[in-house]
C-alpha cells in the first residue's frame, strides 16, 4: 500500500488582503453612514486611477482582517455600513466570507467595483445591499482606458448581472478630455439609458492620488460642457455630478 504522505489537515481560510481602511464616510455608500474597507488588487491599468498604490497584491496585505474585523465589532451602533472598494475588491476570493463576516455584525454592505471579474461579481451579489459600479467608456473601447484587452466585455457582463440580480446600483464614469471626449460621453450615456440604467453620475477627474503626469497636466476649464450635462441629465431619472 502506498503511502498517502503526511496529513497536515485542512487549509487555513483565505483571508481578505486589505490595504487601507476609512472608519467614517458619510459619501460612499448614499444615505449611509460607512466604513470603506479598501482591498488590495486590481488587474487593470487606468490612467487616471487615484489608488495606484493598491493594484499590486503584497503577501498578506496591510492590515490583517481580523484588526478590521475589531475595529468594525466596536463601530456597531455608530455605523449603517461597511462599503467594499479597492484596488478591485472582486478580484479576491475571500471576499464573500469577509462580507459575510460584516452582516453578522449587522451592517449593510456596500461594494464598489468596475467589473473585473463578472463571475465572482455573481456569487457575491446576494450578500449585497448597494453597487458603485465604474463604468469607463463605450463597452468596445474599454483598452483605451484600462489598458486591458477585452475589459469592456468583463465590464458589460458585470452590469448585466447587477441588473438581474435586483440590487440597487449606480453606474458611474471618470471624465477626462484626453481619456472620454465629449461626443463619447454623450453616447454612452444614451446607450447606459437604452439599458435601463436610471441612476448615473459623471465624476470629473482629480488629479489627487494619480501619478499620471501627461493627465494632471491637461486643463480641464470648460470640461465637460454644461449643455451637455444637461442632455445627459435628461436621461435618467436619478442624475449627479461630482466636480469636487
Amino acid at each position: 500500500m502506498k503511502s498517502r504522505g503526511p496529513d497536515f489537515g485542512p487549509k487555513a481560510p483565505r483571508s481578505l488582503r486589505v490595504g487601507g481602511v476609512v472608519p467614517f464616510t458619510a459619501t460612499d455608500y448614499p444615505g449611509q453612514i460607512a466604513a470603506v474597507v479598501f482591498v488590495q488588487g486590481c488587474p487593470w491599468r487606468c490612467a487616471y486611477c487615484h489608488n495606484p498604490h493598491l493594484q499590486p497584491r503584497t503577501r498578506n496585505g496591510s492590515l490583517e482582517w481580523q484588526a478590521v474585523l475589531n475595529l468594525l465589532t466596536r463601530r456597531v451602533g455608530l455605523l449603517d455600513a461597511v462599503v467594499f472598494s479597492g484596488g478591485e475588491p472582486t478580484g479576491d476570493p475571500a471576499l464573500g466570507q469577509a462580507m459575510r463576516d460584516v452582516r453578522a455584525l449587522g451592517f449593510k454592505v456596500g461594494l464598489h467595483t468596475a467589473g473585473t471579474h463578472p463571475r465572482r461579481l455573481r456569487e457575491v451579489l446576494p450578500l449585497v445591499d448597494w453597487v458603485g459600479l465604474d463604468v469607463k467608456a463605450a463597452f468596445g473601447d474599454y483598452t483605451s482606458v484600462t489598458r486591458v484587452p477585452s475589459s469592456g466585455k468583463h465590464a458589460l457582463a458585470s452590469l448585466e448581472a447587477v441588473q438581474a440580480s435586483g440590487v440597487q446600483y449606480e453606474c458611474r464614469t471618470t471624465l477626462h478630455p484626453e481619456l472620454l471626449p465629449e461626443s463619447e460621453i454623450l453616447s454612452l450615456a444614451q446607450t447606459l439609458s437604452a439599458m435601463n440604467v436610471t441612476n448615473y453620475a459623471l465624476q470629473v477627474f482629480r488629479s489627487q492620488g494619480c501619478d499620471d503626469d501627461g493627465l494632471n497636466a491637461v486643463s480641464m476649464a470648460g470640461y465637460p460642457d454644461r449643455e451637455l450635462i444637461g442632455r445627459i441629465a435628461a436621461l435618467f431619472p436619478a442624475f449627479t455630478l461630482r466636480s469636487e
